[in-house]
């Protein structure tokens, strides 16, 4: 019998000063058995950062864990088409490829000990892939979101001049993402 996932409630409180945006999130993720409470943290950033304004389509956890042609988040157009592929670890370079052909904008989160290094090795084949865009989120600030993990949270999320704070209320962890590449859309 398989192991089923774990679900975990948030209630995400987002003040986005840098793209105004502002507002509650009532979500639910379903970790994997496979995944980390640091990588399912990282997820939760991601979202954070590109919760959708009014007059946007949703952001929503894909099924990535499961469905191997899935991200861990993306915002699909009215019509199904892919605006924006979110995902969270190191892929293999065709993985973003195809990302790349299927998304009008990639974004990739890279975390843990080892990101730099793989950014290392494959960024400069990364570099012809125009909408993606590469951040880095430091192993200290992982591993401090991990400690934030419970089956039911409630968090405040702030973003101001491209530092982050997330925190359920006591001394809120500080986020300095590591720009590696930046995309170009069209």
């Amino acid at each position: 019998m398989a192991i089923k996932s774990t679900i975990f409630k948030a209630e995400l409180q987002i003040a986005d000063m840098d793209r105004a945006h502002y507002g509650t999130h009532a979500l639910t993720l379903a970790r994997h058995p496979s995944e980390n409470d640091e990588r399912m943290m990282v997820r939760l950033l991601a979202f954070a950062l590109h919760a959708a304004g009014d007059n946007e389509a949703p952001l929503s956890f894909a099924n990535a864990m499961e469905q191997m042609d899935e991200p861990d988040l993306w915002r699909r157009s009215l019509v199904g088409d892919i605006e924006l592929w979110v995902d969270v670890g190191q892929p293999e370079e065709k993985w973003l490829r195809k990302a790349s052909n299927r998304s009008r904008e990639v974004v990739l989160y890279l975390y843990g000990r080892n990101g730099g290094l793989w950014w290392s090795q494959n960024g400069a084949g990364l570099q012809k892939f125009a909408n993606l865009r590469v951040r880095l989120v430091p192993a200290e600030a992982t591993a401090a979101l991990a400690a934030l993990a419970q089956r039911t949270m409630k968090l405040q999320c702030t973003v101001q001049d491209g530092t982050v704070w997330m925190g359920d209320g006591g001394e809120p962890v500080e986020i300095e993402l590591v720009e590696l590449k930046a995309a170009v859309l069209r």
